[in-house]
């Protein structure tokens, strides 16, 4: 199963224009934790922050859908978003914590989850978020997209990074400078090339933008928490939807793209196992 359990796969996008004028997936993790917060599903949530000066993601605890929309927007350099997990819980006293993340880092909380010694902390995730991801970059590898390879003189002067439509884009005095994804192959952080999960099999919700038309995201529920506080931020007008089977390109491509990852990164495991590298366990 490529895309791993769910419950339901559609494809969204939020109905709040001040989502939407910051988000680039158009906002369902925005909407949804704003959705949370107001309700008190969550007290607060774990995020990548806005990056700073030199792109660089900051893991940031949010407690308001101001601060929600403040960090929107998509960081391709990895935010080491649970190392703030026991500030937010102790520092901030949150005893209701949601937590958007990528695959590897879901992963993470699920093990921490089922551990004796760090479920005190991780016992209070309540809502888990997952990213879509391929692939992250380290800083370095960016700066190379940019300078080497766009043209750039800095990274810095980026306004803007994306992934759509084959390519890694980045966005300078709005203008658009587009570098092939095959072309970023072998940048990539090492881990992710032993990592099988896609779609952020283990959240209780995931997302992304592929699947969809341009303008939406698809969204994956896959436990009863996901699903309820998905279908009530729906219910309540914050995100409108469509039934996966009316839109193109559909799942066939996010389960290609997701299958594709999973033979790839177990036959590198499979080739490193050969060679007496440990590998870390996954799942």
């Amino acid at each position: 199963m490529p895309l791993g359990t769910y419950k339901e796969a559609l494809s969204a996008r939020s109905t709040e224009q001040k989502i939407l004028d910051v988000s680039q997936d158009r906002g369902i993790v925005s909407a949804l934790l704003c959705y949370a917060l107001d309700e008190g599903i969550i007290e607060g949530a774990v995020v990548a922050g806005t990056p700073d000066e030199d792109w660089r993601p900051t893991p940031t605890v949010v407690t308001s859908s101001d601060e929600v929309i403040a960090a929107a927007g998509t960081k391709y350099s990895m935010s080491p978003t649970l190392s703030v997990l026991k500030e937010a819980t102790r520092q901030y006293g949150l005893e209701k914590v949601g937590v958007v993340a990528t695959p590897c880092q879901v992963q993470g909380l699920r093990k921490a989850k089922a551990y004796p010694f760090t479920r005190f902390v991780a016992d209070k995730v309540k809502l888990i978020i997952g990213i879509y991801c391929m692939e992250n970059f380290p800083m370095a590898s960016l700066d190379t997209f940019a300078t080497a390879k766009l043209g750039f003189d800095d990274l810095t002067e980026a306004s803007k990074m994306d992934i759509g439509k084959g390519k890694f884009w980045l966005t300078k005095d709005g203008e658009d400078k587009g570098l092939a994804i095959k072309e970023t192959h072998g940048y990539e952080q090492s881990g992710c090339n032993v990592c099988q999960d896609y779609v952020a099999e283990w959240a209780d919700v995931s997302t992304g933008s592929v699947g969809s038309p341009d303008g939406w995201s698809t969204v994956l529920t896959r436990t009863d928490d996901g699903e309820s506080v998905f279908k009530a931020a729906v219910d309540a007008g914050l995100i409108e939807t469509k039934p996966m089977d009316d839109v193109k390109p559909g799942l066939p491509l996010l389960e290609k793209l997701a299958k594709g990852k999973k033979d790839k990164n177990t036959a590198e495991r499979e080739r490193r196992a050969k060679m007496g590298v440990r590998i870390p366990t996954i799942y």
